[in-house]
Order: structure tokens, then C-alpha cells, then sequence
């Protein structure tokens, strides 16, 4: 197959998070398995406009909004070379079926309902755009169309709130950790938070709940690990035994998550969950909301810990602290191997092939 992989960043952009990797590890897998691979993206200053990695060819263009038209303007000029588009929205999708032939497969890939965190990122009025762009506008534009959901929760957010019809299909997240050799648990309580630091993670939340827990624990450190745009004031508010780690090699990040005994999530709502399951293969269990997508990525009880919104942060950590074992470990690392970029790849290639696939939990 021709295959265009639309996404808003690739890998190496300074602002990728989760979208990215799962965009890029599975188009990096259909060009092994012989498909002719595109992705199509923004581009960040420095970046080349032309290059290919692994077999995947990437054409980069335009900033956070001009990307937009760009992608749909270089879509239509090659409207009749591609099969399969793979339209990754991040809040916004990008429209493709606009432009591509009409027996060109489309398939809207959706991460999580962004609804509830325009508002967060956005002024009033451009939320209110946001909205109307994910919700009605998307819903009229792929309504011919099959759609990708990463998480259970994310295929009800679809239909819930944003009144989707169509097929929707859960292709999870892979997991793929670099897995030093040595890594100890720590002897003082350990806490770590993976993930880019943007609004809607909160992770002020969590320092706000360190003076607390340190009066118990007084040996309590906690790493932070991830880049953005609250980095500043972040730092400028670091309680005691916080250590802001900023972006990190795979290897040095494994290295601190390994030696937690907890890792805490205090996103607003995701589409999975990465950074979970990724802690989960080291053995590291989770403290996160009851929100999308952490739902599905976290067990409450086995692999983790769930707090309803509004539970004190600082009481359910030190629950876990308490409760947290070597039984917590293993049910990670079993859960963790549960999921696959392979299997996921595989499950893709079928879809975009029209072949059927297993129903149940994973088609709602």
C-alpha cells in the first residue's frame, strides 16, 4: 500500500509527546513490511524538509496552524498517488477527506476528546472554535469514514461527547522501554512524573502535595522528567526534594523510573497513557485519576492506583507508599507485556486492508 501518515509533530520535534511516538512507531513498521510510507508534518526550526528514516519518507511544512492547510494543499496535489491515509487528530484533525479521492481509506485517528482542555489552553472564543471544529465539523467531514481510537475510554468519549457514528476501532499503544541492567529499587521513597509539562497534566498538583508527604517521609525525592511550556513556572515554585530533569535519554529515563516506587500521573484526561505502561514494564506501578484514558491504562488494585477528581493527591500517594510491594511489580511487568507496537502494527494493517477484525471490547 501507498500510505500517508498525517500527523501535527514527528518524533524529534521539541513538543512530541505520545501522539507522536504512536504515529511514528507504526509507520515505521509498515515500511518494513514493504508498504511506501509518508509522514506528513509540521516542521520546527532546524528541522529538514525532506528526509527519509527508516524507509519512511517524512515531508515537513508550516507551524502549529499553517500546517493545516499546507498538509490538505500537498494532499491534493498528489490526491491520486495514496491507498490509505492515516489523519491523526490532535484536537483538530486535518481533514483529509477533503482532498483525497473518494476510494482513498481515510481513517481518523483519535488519541482523546480534547473538548475539556481547549478551554485550558485556549482564549474563550478560540475554544469555542476548537470545539466546533472536533465536534461538529469532524463528525460531518469522516462520517463515510473508519476511525481509530487508542483507548476503550476514547471511543466512548467519541460517541458520548462528540456524537460520533461511524466504526470506531482500539488499536492500543505498543510498549517499547530500554531496560538497564542494575537498577534498584530505592531505599527512601522515590516518586517520578514522566510527560510534557502543558497545562492539562497539572503536574503543579503534585508538587503542591511533596511538603506533605516529606513530613512523613522525610527522605522523599521526587523526579520529574519532560519538557514544555509550564517548565518556567514550575521551576520557580520547587518545593523541597523535587528535581525538575527536563528531556532525558531513554536509558537515563529508565534508569530513574526503575528505581521509583511509584510514578504519578495527574493529567486532566489522556488517550492511554504511555508514560504508564512504559513505568508498568520497568515495574513501577501508577497513582492516577480516574480520568480517560488512565482508566484503561491503570488497574486499580494491581497495577496501580486510582483516585476519583478532588481526591487529596497527597493522601492517595501515601496509601500507595504504604501499600505499594514486590506483588505490585510483577502484575506490572505482566500487564505491560500485554501490549505490542508489533501486535498493535499488525491490527492496523488489517483495517487499512478491509480485512476483518476481532469484535468485542476493541470495536464499540
Amino acid at each position: 500500500m501507498k500510505i500517508a501518515v498525517v500527523n501535527w509533530r514527528d518524533p524529534w520535534h521539541p513538543r512530541a509527546g505520545g501522539a507522536e511516538t504512536f504515529a511514528w512507531e507504526l509507520a515505521r513498521r509498515f515500511a518494513r513490511s514493504g508498504h511506501q510510507v509518508w509522514f506528513v508534518t509540521a516542521r520546527a526550526p532546524g528541522q529538514r524538509r525532506r528526509e527519509t528514516v527508516e524507509g519512511v519518507r517524512l515531508a515537513r511544512m508550516g507551524g502549529v496552524f499553517t500546517v493545516y492547510p499546507l498538509v490538505l494543499g500537498w494532499l491534493l496535489g498528489r490526491r491520486g498517488r495514496f491507498d490509505v491515509v492515516l489523519d491523526c487528530q490532535n484536537g483538530i484533525p486535518f481533514f483529509t477527506p477533503w482532498v483525497v479521492r473518494r476510494r482513498t481509506r481515510v481513517f481518523c485517528v483519535v488519541h482523546h476528546v480534547h473538548d475539556r482542555q481547549f478551554g485550558v489552553h485556549m482564549p474563550g472564543w478560540l475554544a469555542a472554535v476548537g470545539r466546533f471544529l472536533e465536534g461538529p465539523v469532524s463528525r460531518w467531514s469522516y462520517r463515510r469514514h473508519e476511525s481509530v481510537a487508542v483507548s476503550p475510554s476514547t471511543a466512548r468519549a467519541m460517541r458520548e461527547r462528540l456524537g460520533w457514528r461511524g466504526p470506531v476501532h482500539v488499536v492500543h499503544n505498543g510498549v517499547s522501554v530500554v531496560r538497564p541492567a542494575g537498577i534498584a529499587r530505592s531505599r527512601e521513597p522515590r516518586l517520578v512524573c514522566v510527560g510534557r509539562l502543558v497545562a492539562h497534566k497539572r503536574v503543579h498538583l503534585l508538587l503542591e502535595a511533596v511538603p506533605e508527604l516529606r513530613r512523613r517521609w522525610p527522605g522523599l525525592t521526587v523526579d520529574v522528567i519532560g519538557r514544555g511550556p509550564e517548565e518556567a513556572a514550575l521551576r520557580a515554585r520547587l518545593p523541597e526534594g523535587v528535581t525538575l530533569h527536563g528531556y532525558l535519554p531513554e536509558e537515563d529515563k529508565a534508569r530513574l523510573v526503575g528505581r521509583a516506587w511509584v510514578h504519578v500521573s495527574t493529567s486532566q484526561g489522556e488517550g492511554w497513557g504511555l508514560s504508564v505502561l512504559e513505568a508498568a514494564a520497568l515495574g513501577v506501578p501508577t497513582v492516577a485519576y480516574d480520568v480517560d484514558g488512565l482508566r484503561d491504562a491503570v488497574r486499580h488494585g494491581e497495577t496501580g492506583w486510582l483516585l476519583a477528581e478532588g481526591t487529596d493527591l497527597a493522601k492517595g500517594i501515601a496509601t500507595a507508599l504504604d501499600e505499594v510491594d514486590h506483588s505490585y511489580t510483577v502484575k506490572c511487568r505482566e500487564w505491560a507485556e500485554r501490549f505490542s507496537w508489533d501486535r498493535s502494527a499488525e491490527r492496523l494493517t488489517a483495517l487499512m486492508l478491509g480485512h476483518p477484525v476481532e469484535s468485542g471490547r476493541e470495536t464499540l
